[in-house]
């Protein structure tokens, strides 16, 4: 049965019930149900009970899903055992300590959040909380802090190659090639795209450019140089967000020491690593290459996540910092913290079996094909997540919603060509689009840690954010349309961005 128009229904209706209830997760059930009452004769009895036998139950029947729903919430276990037991604020001491004036103090700031590259909520909530007294000594504004915080958060937890990322991205990657029967390897997908990630890797780069340069412009320059001439941190009038979400990272441990993270995290790169290797045929001969791509990359992070936390426990008991009852509570706090997390990622695998179920993709890029030209798709695979994520304030929301139709339409329209690039401007582009929403979760716990006005935060960060994805589109996303060399494309834009923020930023201190 050809759906026609009733096949983007589910799609849109969850874009719009995202952006007026600002609830993802309703407004994803919402369009299940809606698009299984079309499935069944708009029966809605049928309909209702074929959304959570057949759709959402049937989404965890599948191994892979299984596999990476698992994964996701042991990753936030074992990130929770590394909070208690004090590592991961043993490496912000460690980075600290290497902090002498304001410019060694902001790229400690960076630093620290590309070294918690794992989950950008912990990555948030401790380089924020860490940073913040000693910004205040240097008379750095919170605002200037909350935006180099925000901008190392998701940034580097979505193209780390292990994070609470990995699992939801690579998960969405499997299914949407699954649905249109091409099978490619959803990790090796997941790597490829990481030079096509244009907004995420220049933003990393610009927060360089901005703490080297020492020049800042718009909003962020009047609060620096507020902090500068006066030394108020923050404006009279500013309302700083705190919250005790902050302390629920905090540790009572007597010894913070660095390696009891840094140890557990490098086993989990190994066994990935390895666990890839030998999965994927290693020992029976196969090439490096050919092992990498052939792994049940699912498998093997089950693998990392489960052995890197094992190592976590045993150190942790070994030095006596935590009883094994505090360890396995704060395992299952971790795992608790991914919950809100697991059902979006179940809800986006269910409307992506609505819309293949009612070839939603298919009649989009028929109507694609005649109407968007091949070369404009990375650009518009940008944008339309970015506007999502913008009004949900969700980027795994909008990644649940545009990933299912973007893959089909790219190898409509552009073939292989333009597979890899446009997963990687769908991922990114949500990634700006939350990095710019005030209802984002990442850019409010970025103000609650660092304790900033969150609208301060929002209008300094702003101007920033469009600066980066301006260039990312016109030196990116165009530029990839027409098969351009991402790695030119990245070069060419952090140049560029050099060039802007020495043209119309200025130095503070020099005024």
């Amino acid at each position: 049965m050809q759906y026609g128009w009733l096949s983007i229904i589910p799609p849109i209706l969850a874009i719009i019930l995202s952006w007026i209830t600002q609830e993802v997760l309703l407004s994803l059930f919402i369009s299940i149900f809606i698009g299984a009452t079309i499935l069944a004769g708009f029966n809605p009895l049928i309909g209702f009970s074929k959304t959570l036998n057949t759709y959402i139950v049937g989404s965890l029947t599948d191994s892979w899903n299984a596999s990476i729903l698992i994964f996701c919430l042991s990753i936030g276990g074992f990130i929770s055992i590394l909070s208690k037991n004090g590592g991961t604020n043993g490496i912000a001491n460690l980075v600290v300590s290497k902090a002498k004036n304001s410019k060694s103090t902001l790229f400690a700031t960076w630093l620290m959040g590309i070294l918690i590259f794992f989950d950008d909520y912990a990555n948030s909530l401790i380089v924020g909380n860490t940073m913040r007294n000693i910004t205040d000594k240097m008379r750095i504004s919170r605002e200037k802090l909350a935006y180099i915080v925000d901008s190392t958060a998701a940034p580097v937890s979505s193209i780390a190659l292990i994070s609470t990322w990995v699992g939801f991205e690579t998960g969405l990657i499997k299914n949407s090639l699954a649905k249109i029967n091409i099978d490619l390897n959803a990790y090796s997908v997941f790597w490829q795209t990481i030079p096509y990630r244009f907004y995420s890797l220049l933003a990393l780069v610009f927060v360089l450019i901005v703490i080297f340069t020492g020049r800042d412009f718009g909003a962020m320059a009047r609060a620096e140089r507020r902090t500068y001439k006066t030394g108020k941190v923050l404006d009279d009038n500013a309302t700083p967000l705190v919250s005790d979400e902050i302390s629920s990272l905090n540790t009572k441990v007597k010894h913070e020491r660095w390696y009891n993270a840094v140890i557990p995290i490098i086993s989990v790169l190994l066994i990935t690593i390895v666990g890839l290797y030998i999965n994927g045929g290693g020992l029976e001969g196969n090439s490096i290459k050919d092992a990498f791509g052939n792994a049940d990359s699912s498998v093997v992070l089950l693998w990392a996540s489960f052995g890197g936390t094992l190592v976590a426990i045993v150190m942790t008991l070994l030095q006596r910092l935590l009883t094994l009852k505090e360890v396995m509570d704060a395992w299952v706090s971790g795992v608790k913290s991914m919950t809100t997390a697991s059902i979006i990622l179940i809800l986006a695998w269910s409307l992506g079996d609505i819309n293949n179920n009612l070839e939603t993709a298919k009649f989009i890029a028929n109507i694609a094909k005649n109407s968007l030209p091949s070369y404009l798709l990375p650009l518009m695979m940008f944008i339309i997540p970015a506007i999502i994520a913008f009004s949900t304030g969700t980027s795994w929301g909008a990644n649940s919603i545009v990933m299912p139709l973007a893959i089909p339409l790219a190898m409509q329209i552009g073939g292989n060509e333009l597979l890899i690039p446009t997963i990687g401007a769908v991922l990114t582009g949500a990634v700006f689009g939350d990095h710019c929403s005030p209802i984002s979760d990442t850019t409010i716990m970025s103000s609650i840690s660092t304790a900033c006005d969150h609208i301060a935060h929002v209008k300094t960060q702003l101007p920033y954010a469009l600066t980066v994805a301006l260039v990312a589109i016109l030196v990116g996303f165009i530029p990839v349309g027409f098969g351009f060399n991402p790695y030119i494309s990245l070069l060419v834009g952090i140049i560029i961005l050099f060039g802007i923020q020495y043209l119309f930023g200025s130095k503070v201190a020099e005024e």
